[in-house]
């Protein structure tokens, strides 16, 4: 099939003009307000398929995290809320659950007592629900906790910065199950 110079320098215009187009969806959505909890702002990262678009630092220099990244916001959100530093600030979503710290105990590197997914512990509202299925991972806040569930808010899931999840309570332990399960959660030392 022999393709004519006009026809593709057409189909090269379309091509521009659309990429163009989601450039400038996607410049006017980054960094937009999405939702709140207890007054720290959920932004908008834009389109999976950009870039970060560089780090946050608190006023002091305390880094959050990469702009507009789920990790970015649950370390906003538990400076602004609780005054905490993580000891460490670095790491994946997935790096928040330290699998060799014991169910109830301290999890050393983010400052934060840990529980297991299926433990007699139930999560509660304000506790970092760390989810360890892909290979970055992902983090989300318990805003909500009910007979019929909980329910988390989240930075960088397009579209979704509330979600519901089933938690499943049997002889006095508590697994989140659904649509996806977490490895655990971490709670504020108060």
């Amino acid at each position: 099939m022999i393709i004519s110079k006009r026809r593709l320098t057409i189909v090269f215009a379309a091509t521009v003009a659309v990429a163009v187009t989601v450039w400038a969806a996607n410049a006017w959505m980054v960094g937009r307000i999405l939702d709140r909890y207890r007054d720290v702002p959920v932004l908008d990262n834009g389109f999976i398929f950009f870039r970060s678009y560089g780090r946050n630092y608190s006023k002091d220099g305390y880094y959050f995290g990469q702009k507009w990244q789920c990790v970015e916001f649950v370390k906003r959100f538990y400076f602004q809320t609780y005054g905490l530093r993580m000891p460490d600030v670095w790491g994946h979503a997935k790096d928040y659950f330290d699998a060799k710290t014991a169910h109830r105990s301290l999890n050393m590197r983010r400052g934060m007592r840990q529980f297991v997914n299926g433990g007699d512990e139930c999560p509660a509202p304000d506790d970092l629900l760390v989810f360890t299925d892909t290979p970055y991972g992902h983090v989300a806040i318990v805003t909500n906790v009910s007979e019929e569930g909980l329910e988390v808010v989240q930075q960088n899931i397009l579209g979704k910065p509330r979600q519901k999840f089933v938690l499943k309570r049997e002889s006095g332990h508590f697994s989140i199950i659904s649509p996806r399960s977490p490895a655990g959660w971490l709670r504020p030392v108060k």
